[in-house]
């Protein structure tokens, strides 16, 4: 698809719970593993700038092939649940892959790869560790991959891999460490690898491993489960030289091995450099800081990146005078609700480090240039780590806001900074942290939703005076004007989640004061000794990392509504912001019933009841007359709100149309539909690979009271070739007066077409196909949600000349990603 129709604006999403799914490049460009695709995001831009798609199960590691050079890498090997390693190549700026390693038996859960130069050519030379209890050993030579050696570890696994030369040779060494404690050291002999030893001394899992040479010596860090990091130093020994004979010296215990090459046989010992002991706990990784060319000579600064679960990150390294290994930074969270660090790296000029954390997030801290010694936290991409199953914009197109199976909702908006013309979208707010799988939601007002879980309960939540505040700062709208949205006068402070609750408490600035303890350190009651408010409110000039999301970006819930007996599955709001309908799982009649809310008083105001089985989605038209709603049962049904000029009582609606099984032309589950912006056409999407337009709802065409009205398709059935599980209609025309539409597939496409009303729908020339995104802009897995901007214009670019040529688009996807998408409607 040309560049000019589509662009990629946005993408949200966070590391897989792996430690070695992270890599940090030379050319500055971090890779992670993100449920089945490769992320490369560009930490300076702050934008991920490409996904790699390949894989069909969870990525579980990533690295860089680094070059002699320390020049910026071309390739990325990645090895998954799928059992396969994926070898990507850069060139003219665009990663593809260029070969799939497949033999292992189980999920790979470790790579690592060297270029070697051999008498034949210069070859690619990659290790892979999987859960089947071997490490593979894969050569390439030009585009011939091949397998050259299995080494099996019996009933053992092997959590980490590393590969690296020997100093002065063109020898691999391969260090492998696993569920025995050992650190086991191969050597390549006749293209052969051999173990020559095994390094004793962790007392629990091994966990990381990583090579670096310095001078004529190759250093190894491993880190394992008991809290413990050790350093080994491996050199040549002179060959049969006089050995010192002083017997008042300590020697540490040195062992040895023999590498022959075509010319000679060297001698090679092993010590034990160090032991690191600061973490409190399991250390999941350890990265040497990279090297770098410095007047045509490789530098290896001798410096150490740790990550805990204890939640720190430590750099190591060894002091000027003595030698002796010292912690000189430490980094992390002290306390909060997350499990701690499974991976760390280190930028190629080591003035950046960053850990992933078990929840996906990642944390960058920064160097600061005047304080060599002092880190700071950094903005960083964030993300869902589990399916996300809904979205949607607020009603001025300014943000989104998105629910997912992580039983997160989070809200994502531009970041406008003074000083650039780049506009970035980050995670600015994090309104709730829920105890169930998130699956629903609905924007009710600027700055108030309704969202729906894995329970009966629907919730409806309310920004706090602190998120219009920092959204201000952020997005640089006015605050004046957002307060007056938002009925600004007693907005509470923030919220907080009590010990033991599942609902966000609002803080009042009240609240606040009362915390603060009697000076005399005497407290009024039991209670008072531990403060039910973790929040504390905070001016953000930038999005905020992830610790402040987690704590201090709450919003209230101001209702819950209760009425549905099984757990929420979908919930849609009027243009007007009257109505809120709300349905559940159903495998009968009467628990398929709609429901529907008045948002003034929050009471149920009807159960409307038709369908069979599970209402998967609705959609009330943008003049709010109509609802509709389709269903697992393959049909959809219409309903219209009584003309509210007759009574001044609350909306009331009654059926107007619906099909049944003999008029469904429908015949799987109905996954997805949505309104055209005029209000006169609907569109319906399914599991058949369907996708068909109806109308026309028009009032001058309106049958008598309580007669229902046939409603047939007004275009021909769209074939798309697999399950339509998102659809959705652009809020404008494009320049020739057609419709544009989005339509989302089961295997995570997403095709765009143009739709015009024409007499004949037999011919099927009524829908233009205008393409379809990329491999690497499209989603992995099933697309859940399609939603257009509201207004025609790009967020965060305000009113300017280039903007009304475009609309975005979000996107939701099970496969853990919110994108949003810059299409160009002229080039349409």
């Amino acid at each position: 698809m040309a560049a000019l129709l589509v662009e990629t604006c946005h993408v949200a999403c966070c590391a897989n719970r792996t430690p070695n799914v992270v890599s940090w490049g030379r050319g500055g460009i971090v890779a992670y593993g993100t449920c089945n695709s490769v992320a490369l995001y560009h930490p300076l831009k702050r934008r991920v700038i490409s996904t790699l798609n390949g894989h069909s199960g969870r990525v579980n590691c990533v690295q860089w092939v680094h070059k002699k050079d320390c020049g910026p890498e071309s390739e990325l090997v990645s090895g998954g649940s799928d059992n396969l390693v994926l070898l990507w190549e850069e060139q003219d700026g665009k990663f593809s892959k260029s070969g799939q390693l497949g033999g292992h038996t189980g999920a790979v859960c470790a790579v690592d790869a060297v270029y070697q130069d051999t008498e034949a050519a210069y070859q690619l030379l990659v290790a892979s560790a999987a859960s089947d209890s071997t490490v593979k050993i894969w050569t390439r030579q030009g585009s011939e991959i091949q397998c050259v050696q299995t080494i099996s570890f019996g009933n053992g696994f092997v959590m980490d891999v590393s590969l690296a030369l020997l100093p002065g040779s063109s020898v691999p060494v391969l260090a492998c460490g696993g569920d025995d404690c050992k650190v086991h050291i191969f050597i390549q002999q006749s293209g052969q690898f051999q173990e020559v030893l095994s390094l004793h001394g962790h007392e629990d899992w091994i966990r990381g491993l990583e090579w670096t040479v310095h001078g004529g010596d190759v250093f190894l860090a491993s880190c394992a489960q008991d809290c413990l990091i050790r350093i080994w130093r491996v050199f040549a020994k002179p060959a049969f030289g006089p050995e010192s004979l002083e017997e008042d010296t300590i020697k540490l215990k040195e062992d040895f091995f023999m590498v022959k090459t075509k010319d000679c046989c060297t001698s090679f010992a092993v010590t034990l450099e160090t032991v690191l002991a600061g973490h409190e706990n399991l250390v999941y990784g350890v990265h040497w800081q990279p090297p770098f060319l410095k007047d045509g000579i490789i530098q290896q600064p001798m410096c150490l990146l740790s990550a805990s679960m204890d939640k720190t990150m430590i750099l190591w390294s060894p002091d000027e005078e003595s030698g002796v290994w010292l912690e000189q930074v430490r980094v992390g969270e002290v306390g909060g609700n997350t499990l701690g660090f499974y991976g760390c790296q280190m930028s190629p000029d080591g003035s950046m480090i960053l850990a992933h954390a078990f929840h996906g997030a990642l944390h960058l801290w920064c160097q600061d240039p005047s304080k060599e010694d002092e880190w700071c936290p950094t903005v960083v991409i964030s993300g869902h780590f589990n399916s996300v199953q809904d979205l949607g914009w607020d009603p001025e197109g300014e943000f989104i806001v998105s629910v997912s199976s992580d039983q997160t909702t989070r809200l994502f908006a531009p970041w406008r900074r003074a000083d650039q013309n780049q506009v970035t979208w980050h995670e600015i707010s994090r309104p709730q942290i829920h105890g169930y799988d998130m699956q629903c939601f609905a924007m009710v007002g600027r700055f108030q939703f309704v969202s729906g879980a894995d329970e009966k309960v629907l919730r409806v939540f309310s920004a706090p005076r602190n998120f219009v505040e920092n959204f201000s700062n952020i997005s640089g709208l006015p605050l004046e004007k957002l307060l007056a949205c938002s009925d600004g006068v007693d907005l509470p402070e923030g919220a907080s989640i009590p010990a033991l609750g599942l609902s966000n408490k609002a803080v009042f600035q009240s609240d606040r004061s009362a915390q603060t303890p009697e000076d005399d350190g005497q407290f009024s009651s039991v209670s008072a000794q531990y403060s039910e408010s973790y929040f504390q409110p905070v001016v953000l000039t930038e999005p905020p990392p992830e610790d402040h999301l987690l704590q201090n970006t709450l919003w209230p819930e101001v209702q819950k509504l209760y009425g549905h007996g099984y757990e929420m599955f979908c919930v849609a709001s009027n243009r007007a912001k009257t109505v809120v309908a709300s349905a559940c799982k159903a495998s009968k009649p009467e628990h398929a019933a709609i429901l529907l809310w008045s948002t003034s008083s929050w009471k149920q105001l009807h159960s409307l009841s038709l369908h069979s089985l599970t209402v998967t989605q609705m959609a009330f038209s943008p003049d709010s007359r109509f609802l509709l709603a389709v269903s697992r049962d393959r049909t959809w049904s219409l309903w219209s709100q009584k003309d509210e000029t007759l009574s001044d009582t609350e909306p009331c609606f009654t059926l107007y149309a619906h099909t049944d099984k003999n008029t469904s032309v429908h015949s799987r589950i109905i996954w997805s539909c949505d309104w055209s912006p005029d209000s006169t056409y609907f569109i319906t999407g399914s599991r058949d690979k369907k996708v068909i337009i109806w109308g026309n709802c028009d009032s001058s065409e309106n049958a008598a009271e309580n007669d229902e009205v046939a409603i047939r398709p007004c275009s021909s059935v769209l074939d798309v070739g697999e399950a339509a599980t998102a659809v959705s209609f652009a809020p404008v025309l494009s320049p020739d007066q057609s419709y544009i539409l989005a339509v989302g597939l089961e295997g995570g496409k997403i095709i765009l077409f143009k739709w015009k009303p024409s007499g004949d729908t037999s011919a099927g020339t009524d829908w233009l196909h205008c393409g379809e995104l990329d491999t690497f802009q499209c989603h992995a897995l099933a697309i859940k949600r399609l939603c257009w901007r509201p207004r025609v214009g790009r967020a965060g670019h305000g009113d300017d000349s280039g903007n009304s040529a475009w609309i975005q688009l979000a996107s939701a996807g099970a496969d853990h990603c919110v994108k949003i998408f810059n299409v160009n409607r002229l080039a349409l």
